[in-house]
């Protein structure tokens, strides 16, 4: 566990990493602003510019690591930004999750949406308006009175909803403007008739269960109800959205860049490399030996590279484990059905072919031969990558982040790119899982977080996961 320090600190994070020094932090670990305006957020507004990522430049060691994540629709204005401060671009890890929430607007409940208002009963309508002029009358008010309170004296709103001429109804926000404005509260009556004018009724057909959880309403399942087209407009396009369920978060890998070969700037500053047999894919039971096979002898040098040795070698490569890929799931039902069974082991020795059929193949050709005897491990290709499990308690009443990050995604991250003994920097905190997760590996943490709610969070969640280390 850690003994080393950690701080999380309240402000701007350029402003704060403007008072650190130059190459003083290992790594830098980060789950970023998106760009994306989630759930109405300010903080979201934006991907961070240049300056911010010029900043974390500075004050990263040369040859050190960042790991940013990124939305799929704004991916492109992260990497631009951040290879634009000076980083270079290494690559991408693919983290992969069955939790994500569709945020698609159905195309056929807003067509009957638009349609409502031209569907209404024209008596209730017309009983709506006339209700409304009344109250007009009764206080002395013009139209032009009206409009400029809606908001623009030139917008004639008030002929559209007090007259015959291109009737309209108040929107629900004028609605609240002209009951101030005439000091009334509209009657038990009134709210059903005047919702039933404004929108188109939907049959409803039954309903669904969602997780609450992940829309962050609830910690239990809710329903949904499923509803029937109302128009022939909205049945033509019954079905069709605007958006794919979420199941995937890019997340750039960039590295400051080297003083002279990644060997003098390791044994300079410590960092340059990625702690590759630290996250190895464990391959559990299903690696063995390959006694007895035609190719029983193949292993893996030190450098990494297979040869034929004396010795046999270990199926699936290092005994370590797998050599770390760039994608990385959470272990889901969702996620383990997208990946497809699969045999791993050796082929069948092509010399067993006739010399006439060995000839006429070659390459991905020879691999593709019905004769080609799978051997070995088998089970879902998910077994392939680094699993990333949540723990329920991740998410509490104390956590509410909406963003939050699982703790073992970012121990993982955190111990890929940070070297032993070395400082993980968090330019946007949150609720603190970078800076819990790099403690919980041994790492030194300096995290910045604009919120000084989020802050606190992030302060008990260390401090009582270091209060469970004292017990235990």
């Amino acid at each position: 566990m850690c003994n080393l320090t950690w701080e999380i600190i309240e402000g701007d994070c350029i402003d704060v990493m403007r008072g650190m020094a130059s190459d003083s932090v290992d790594s830098i670990v980060t789950d970023p602003p998106y760009g994306l305006r989630f759930m109405g957020k300010a903080w979201d507004r934006n991907v961070p510019s240049v300056e911010v990522w010029r900043e974390a430049l500075r004050v990263l060691k040369p040859g050190g690591h960042l790991l940013a994540f990124a939305g799929t629709r704004t991916q492109h204005r992260m990497a631009v930004n951040i290879e634009d401060a000076g980083f270079e671009i290494r690559d991408m890890i693919g983290w992969l999750y069955g939790s994500g929430f569709p945020k698609s607007l159905d195309v056929g409940k807003a067509i009957d949406k638009a349609a409502a208002i031209f569907k209404v009963d024209n008596s209730a309508f017309a009983d709506v308006r006339d209700w409304l002029r009344a109250q007009v009358k009764a206080k002395g008010l013009t139209y032009k009175t009206i409009d400029t309170a809606l908001g623009n004296p030139n917008s004639h709103k008030a002929s559209h909803y007090l007259d015959n001429s291109q009737p309209q109804l108040p929107t629900p926000k004028d609605w609240d403007i002209l009951k101030r404005l005439l000091g009334i509260d509209i009657d038990p009556a009134r709210p059903s008739r005047f919702v039933r004018c404004q929108l188109f009724e939907r049959e409803i057909l039954g309903h669904r269960k969602v997780n609450a959880g992940v829309a962050f309403t609830s910690d239990g399942p809710t329903e949904l109800p499923i509803t029937a087209p109302a128009t022939e407009a909205a049945r033509q396009w019954d079905g069709f959205g605007t958006a794919l369920k979420p199941a995937f978060e890019p997340i750039t890998l960039a590295r400051k860049p080297i003083a002279g070969t990644v060997a003098a700037n390791v044994l300079k500053h410590g960092t340059g490399g990625i702690n590759v047999d630290g996250c190895r894919v464990g391959t559990g039971d299903e690696s063995r030996g390959r006694n007895g096979e035609p190719s029983r002898d193949e292993r893996y040098t030190d450098k990494g590279s297979t040869n034929f040795a004396a010795k046999p070698g270990v199926r699936g490569g290092s005994p370590s484990g797998r050599f770390p890929a760039n994608i990385i799931h959470d272990g889901s039902d969702e996620v383990l059905a997208v990946f497809p069974e699969t045999a791993s082991g050796n082929l069948s020795p092509l010399h067993n072919l006739k010399a006439s059929e060995n000839r006429a193949m070659s390459g991905a050709n020879q691999a593709r031969s019905p004769r080609a005897n799978f051997g070995g491990d088998s089970g879902s290709a998910a077994r392939f990558f680094y699993c990333a499990k949540t723990s329920k308690a991740e998410r509490s009443e104390e956590n509410h982040h909406p963003t939050v990050k699982p703790v073992d995604l970012m121990r993982y991250l955190c111990r890929l790119v940070t070297p032993p003994g070395g400082v993980v920097l968090d330019p946007f905190a949150g609720s603190g899982s970078t800076l819990l997760a790099a403690h919980e590996e041994g790492f030194g943490s300096i995290g910045i977080e604009l919120s000084a709610e989020y802050c606190e969070i992030a302060r008990a969640r260390i401090m009582e996961a270091t209060r469970q280390q004292k017990l235990f």
